[in-house]
């Protein structure tokens, strides 16, 4: 059985850390990797989607990257209980047309005993912006570079 520290129940500590290793598996957009911190029969709502299992949220990140280019995220988070974490986070992406956006969003989590997400529960607004109005700068398929502003410091 595959662990994913850090474990529930969940400290200030590891709740941020946990936000953090998700913040940065997602801007280095592997998604059978991504898929692998959440349990194999993980159930996610995003936006009007509905996923069920490792299969699903593969697919469904290899169609999100192919549309949203240049993606960067930033994750913060909100709150967490025991087995569970709130999440408020921002990414900046560029259209197939090259139109760029910035997308604010909200997550819950929950996670199983060993640490993978079992239910992902996202809701996300979409905002154009010009290029010149982008705050995500660091080097495309990388982690946010520690001392890179978040998203309180961005005021975002």
């Amino acid at each position: 059985m595959s662990i994913k520290p850090p474990i529930p129940p969940f400290t200030q500590e590891t709740a941020i850390q946990k936000v953090r290793a998700a913040e940065d598996a997602w801007n280095k957009q592997e998604p059978e990797k991504v898929a692998l911190a959440y349990t194999p029969d993980s159930r996610w709502r995003n936006r009007d989607t509905f996923l069920l299992g490792h299969d699903e949220i593969v697919e469904f990140l290899q169609q999100k990257w192919a549309r949203e280019l240049n993606y960067r995220l930033i994750k913060e988070l909100w709150t967490f209980t025991d087995s569970r974490i709130a999440v408020r986070y921002c990414y900046e992406s560029q259209s197939t047309t090259g139109q760029w956006y910035r997308s604010y969003g909200n997550e819950n989590w929950e996670f199983d005993s060993n640490g993978l997400m079992s239910s992902r529960h996202a809701s996300i607004n979409d905002v154009e912006i010009d290029e010149a109005d982008r705050k995500f700068h660091w080097e495309f398929g990388k982690p946010r570079p520690e001392g890179h502003p978040g998203l309180r410091d961005l005021g975002l």
